[in-house]
């Protein structure tokens, strides 16, 4: 390789070259692993998130797309809503508050039926001892039929079934994007 020096008072320096002595082509040191890389060999035999992940994933994922989802659609109202004599203010204030309002709401809803269901499919695993499709699919049955229990026993009973219906459809679909997408 070629050096580059250069002169800074009477002194002869060189410039830092950190894939000098590495003697490989520069573009093989980008190619990244697509496997994950794990500090301990016990994270890498687990198969699934503790029941603290699940948790926080699902609570968080569904707050998030319901805050986003209702703040989108409280946006849209508010625009429809406004009338011809109101003033850009007063339109603007109409459209935050309609958005902040649904977002709020349909956020709150969304976060509990993650929460309901990331303790039931986490407990579902636990006693079950291992993690699959139907735990899924029993903890979205028991996640509507308990969300909707406060409506009587046939909105309970048609909920849990959507939920369950949901969740296996949402685990197997996953299941086959990973077997037939290349990512």
């Amino acid at each position: 390789m070629a050096e580059s020096w250069s002169k800074s008072k009477d002194q002869k320096t060189r410039l830092y070259n950190p894939y000098q002595d590495l003697n490989v082509p520069i573009h093989n040191l980008y190619n990244l692993p697509t496997s994950p890389e794990h500090l301990f060999p016990e994270e890498a035999a687990r198969t699934h998130r503790s029941w603290g992940e699940n948790l926080q994933y699902y609570t968080g994922t569904a707050y998030l797309s319901g805050a986003l989802i209702g703040a989108t659609t409280g946006t849209l109202r508010g625009l429809r809503e406004a009338e011809s004599g109101d003033s850009i203010k007063l339109r603007l204030n109409r459209v935050l508050n309609s958005g902040g309002q649904a977002g709020r709401s349909l956020g709150n809803s969304l976060g509990v039926l993650g929460l309901i269901f990331a303790g039931l499919e986490s407990g579902m695993i636990h006693f079950r001892g291992r993690d699959d499709l139907v735990n899924s699919a029993v903890a979205g049955l028991g996640t509507g039929a308990l969300y909707r229990a406060a409506a009587g026993p046939r909105s309970a009973a048609i909920a849990g079934a959507i939920g369950g219906i949901a969740a296996a459809a949402a685990v197997a679909g996953k299941q086959a994007l990973k077997r037939y997408v290349p990512i």
